[in-house]
Formats: structure tokens, C-alpha cells, sequence
């Protein structure tokens, strides 16, 4: 079990896994051109590096949560470091694009225990209003994966090669393998009996909430925001701009500000009155990307580009910071389930409906850039329309209650 001396200790090592998917999938953004000509592979096939860890890190979310709830966080955690510092060292040695496809699957599940586990650690650890200030805080740790990962990687890239974005993550997580068995420790208390057909009911509970599942969509269009722009900005920085990997890292960490800015904001109004709050970001994404689009008409490159992406990006972030608060708090006795279930199914949704906007509207240039968003804040508006509704029946229910 955790010691109590070491909680504090404990909680930072927390925190810093919290950002590992960010720097899973951002550290070798810049590098994506790189990576495709050392394994003569096409834009499409190297983007699917990042698709291949999208799906399992998602697929895992959805079932580990019920694993680490009734067989305990830590042990599956400290392996699980291991595991990805190994298929992270496979990654920078071969030059095959398919071994690099199943060390990404190997990523995907290993990060999907760790930070699963970690997330039901402060639900374990806190209570009340301190856990829901760190919960709050989740989205703004984590952004620090997007905003250092591809800074640092287009300096690795440039100076030593792709590879050393993958030698660079499996020797962070040796790291901190090593600090968590010197200082963390197991901290559920209570395992939950591993019941299949419970644990069917429990999924089942929280896929029939409306209100979470709602959520789950809005977090899904948020940071497909994010994907899209990683796995299109590279290309249209390095290909059709003919700027460097150090220029995309550049590009990529203003970005990862952004969303962490966007976090900031939404903890800062984390009392305000939600819907109204939710149908003002909305609104002001609708906006950017209208005038974004015009704008093409009459001026492009780099600069114009990154300005548009960073404010939509502020917007995303702070969507995503509300209904992530939201979600993980939803269901605190099964908190295991409910971080999985949340990052499970958003990272799922994502993984298709990223590759398919893709794949429909190639990285060629900031005009596909612009639909692609067009049609991701559509679709956000579109799940907050739905939202206003169930809340308009939910308060009406409320107050024929009242009156009766």
C-alpha cells in the first residue's frame, strides 16, 4: 500500500504520467515526413502510426478500468512502464513500418494502463473538493505533453534523427519505473469483486446516462481538433510551406499552449452556469472558423494559419477541460471504470473519425485545414443543441415535481 509519508511524492510521479499519451503521440509529430522517406512508406501509412495507437490505447481504456478496479492499480502500472520503454526502443531500431505498427498497438495498451490507473489514483487518494480541484487540473497537466513533446522532438529530429524521439520515451519510462517502486505503492482499498455481469451493468449504467454520453461526444469532437491538425500541420509546414521539423515543433508547442490556456480558462469559470458557458465557446469557435475561411481569399502562410489554430485550439481545450471534470466525477464509486469508459471511448471515436476526415480531406493545405475544423465545430454544436435539449426536459421534470 501506498505510504502516507510518500503520498505527496506520489501524487507529482502522478501527475507526470498524466501527459504520457501527449508525448506518446506528439514527441514525433514534426517527424512524420522523416520517418515516412526512412521507411518508404506514404503520408498515409505513417499517419497510421498514429491511428494504430489511438485505437488500442482507446480499445484498452474501456476494459482496464474494471481490471484495475478489482486487481489494484500498481503492479499493472509499473510493468506496464516497462513494457512501453522496450517496444519504444523497438521503434527507434527497425525501419519497418509494420513492426512499428504493432510496437504502436503495444503503446497504446501499456499507456492506456498507466494512465488509466493514475487518473483512479487521485479518486482513491482525495476527496471532495480537493479531488475536484486536481481532476480540473488533469487537462492542463496533460497539455504539457503537446506543448514540450513536439519542441523537443523537432530538436531530436533535426540534430540526431527520428529514432531519438523513441530512445528519448523509452528512457523517460525507465525513469520513472524507477522512482515508482522507490516511492509509490498500491492504493485501492477496497477491490471491487470482478463480476462480469456487474461489471456489464456498471458500463451499461453509464452508457444509458445521456448526460455522460453527451459528454463523451463533445470530448471526442474537442480534441479531434488537436489529431487533425497533428496529423495534417506537419505536412503543410514541411511540404507545402517548406519550412523545418524544428519550425512544426515550434508550431505544435504554441498549439499545445493554447489548449493548456483553453484548460486555465475553463478551471478559472469552473462555477459559471454550464450550458451557458458551453453555448458561448461554441459560438466563438462557429466564428473563428467562418472567418478563417474567408480570410483564405485575401491571405496564407505560416503565421495566419497558426493564429486561427490557436484560438480554435483555446476553445477546444476549454471544452474539453469542463466535460472532462464532468465525466470523471461522474461515477466515483467506479472510478476505475469511469476513467477508462471516458478515455476509452473518446480516444475510439476519435481514431476513425480523425483518419476519416483525413482521408477525405488530405494535408495538403490550410484551406483543408480550415474544413476539416468547419466540420469538427459543426458537429460540436450539433452534440450542445442536444445538450440544451435534455436540459430543457430535465428542468421542466424538475419543476412539475416541485409543483406537484
Amino acid at each position: 500500500m501506498l505510504k502516507e509519508k510518500n503520498q505527496k511524492i506520489a501524487t507529482l510521479l502522478a501527475f507526470s504520467l498524466i501527459p504520457l499519451s501527449g508525448f506518446a503521440t506528439d514527441i514525433y509529430i514534426p517527424s512524420l515526413p522523416s520517418m515516412g522517406l526512412s521507411m518508404h512508406a506514404g503520408s498515409l501509412q505513417v499517419q497510421m502510426t498514429l491511428t494504430f495507437f489511438l485505437i488500442s490505447y482507446g480499445i484498452s481504456q474501456l476494459f482496464i478500468g474494471s481490471i484495475l478496479d478489482s486487481f489494484g492499480r500498481y503492479r499493472f502500472s509499473l510493468v506496464a512502464l516497462l513494457v512501453f520503454a522496450a517496444a519504444s526502443f523497438i521503434i527507434a531500431l527497425t525501419h519497418n513500418v509494420y513492426v512499428v505498427y504493432l510496437m504502436r498497438i503495444i503503446h497504446g495498451i501499456t499507456v492506456a494502463l498507466i494512465v488509466v490507473s493514475k487518473r483512479a489514483f487521485f479518486v482513491d487518494v482525495y476527496k471532495d473538493k480537493q479531488l475536484k480541484h486536481y481532476l480540473s487540473l488533469f487537462t492542463i497537466i496533460w497539455s504539457a505533453g503537446p506543448i514540450v513533446a513536439p519542441f523537443l522532438g523537432g530538436y531530436l529530429e533535426s540534430a540526431l534523427g527520428w529514432q531519438y524521439n523513441f530512445y528519448f520515451l523509452g528512457g523517460m519510462a525507465l525513469v520513472i519505473a524507477l522512482l515508482e517502486f522507490i516511492f509509490s505503492g498500491e492504493t485501492l482499498k477496497k477491490p471491487a469483486e470482478f463480476h462480469l455481469k456487474k461489471i456489464t451493468g456498471v458500463y451499461a449504467d453509464m452508457i444509458r446516462a445521456t448526460d455522460f454520453t453527451l459528454g463523451l461526444l463533445m470530448l471526442c469532437f474537442a480534441y479531434s481538433m488537436v489529431m487533425v491538425y497533428n496529423m495534417t500541420g506537419p505536412y503543410i509546414i514541411e511540404h507545402q510551406l517548406r519550412l523545418t521539423p524544428v519550425t512544426a515543433g515550434y508550431c505544435s508547442l504554441i498549439l499545445g499552449l493554447a489548449w493548456m490556456i483553453g484548460g486555465f480558462i475553463g478551471k478559472a469559470t469552473i462555477d459559471r452556469p454550464f450550458f451557458k458557458k458551453m453555448a458561448t465557446n461554441i459560438t466563438l469557435q462557429l466564428l473563428l472558423v467562418s472567418i478563417m475561411i474567408i480570410s483564405l481569399k485575401f491571405i496564407t502562410g505560416l503565421y495566419a494559419m497558426v493564429t486561427f489554430a490557436f484560438l480554435i485550439h483555446v476553445c477546444a481545450g476549454y471544452t474539453y477541460n469542463n466535460y472532462f471534470t464532468y465525466s470523471m466525477s461522474r461515477f466515483p464509486k467506479n472510478a476505475g471504470i469511469a476513467g477508462g469508459l471516458t478515455g476509452g471511448g473518446v480516444y475510439v471515436l476519435l481514431s476513425f473519425l480523425t483518419y476519416g476526415i483525413v482521408y477525405l480531406i488530405p494535408a495538403r493545405d490550410e484551406r483543408n485545414l480550415s474544413y476539416s475544423y468547419m466540420i469538427l465545430i459543426v458537429l460540436s454544436a450539433i452534440g450542445m443543441y442536444f445538450i440544451h435539449r435534455l436540459n430543457k426536459k430535465q428542468e421542466a421534470k424538475v419543476s412539475s415535481l416541485a409543483a406537484a
